[in-house]
């Protein structure tokens, strides 16, 4: 029951984040004690849950590092998602042009991280649109946004009784509108 005390849960590549509220009281706030154990529990999940959505065995067991960090206000909390999530597009932007070059325009790795080096997001759009007719904004938010996991409210069918479930956005969280349809996430 204390698991339900986590408000956001966000990812991509190898790096997730765990929003517990303000006045979480799990493993009476001991750092040390809520880190162990969320990095046991993604991990345990994670390898689970593996052959669920990839179809290659794993080649050997995952790891995960952790850090607790406390965000004095809601602003620092928002602004910290919106860096992850910055970092999500900026990294895939770089790897889908990267890839783009080896896979399709016939580049070695080699070459093609000379040519995307000092390289901005614009100059990777451009390689992808006048090199290779793909507009990067068509990409799956997925890959752009990164993965939001939020607990919503919905109704059995069956019993008609209220149920929490998770829901997996991949959605814009840097703007306002993300958190003005969800108040209770930041509280």
């Amino acid at each position: 029951k204390q698991w339900y005390q986590r408000r956001v849960r966000g990812g991509q590549s190898d790096e997730y984040s765990f929003v517990f509220k303000r006045t979480s009281t799990l493993y009476s706030r001991r750092a040390s004690k809520i880190i162990s154990t969320v990095c046991s529990m993604f991990t345990g999940h994670y390898v689970f849950n593996w052959s669920k959505f990839c179809s290659t065995p794993l080649k050997s067991p995952p790891s995960f590092d952790g850090r607790v960090i406390l965000y004095p206000t809601e602003r620092d909390l928002r602004n910290y998602l919106s860096w992850r999530q910055a970092d999500c597009h900026i990294n895939n932007l770089y790897n889908t042009c990267f890839w783009t070059l080896v896979q399709q325009g016939g580049l070695t790795t080699q070459q093609a991280e000379k040519r995307l080096n000092g390289s901005f997001s614009a100059d990777k759009n451009e390689i992808l649109f006048s090199e290779f007719g793909l507009n990067y904004n068509d990409e799956p938010a997925v890959y752009r946004k990164g993965s939001t996991i939020v607990r919503t409210s919905s109704v059995d069918e069956e019993t008609k009784r209220k149920k929490k479930v998770l829901e997996v956005l991949h959605c814009d969280i840097i703007g306002d509108a993300f958190w003005e349809e969800r108040p209770e996430l930041i509280v």
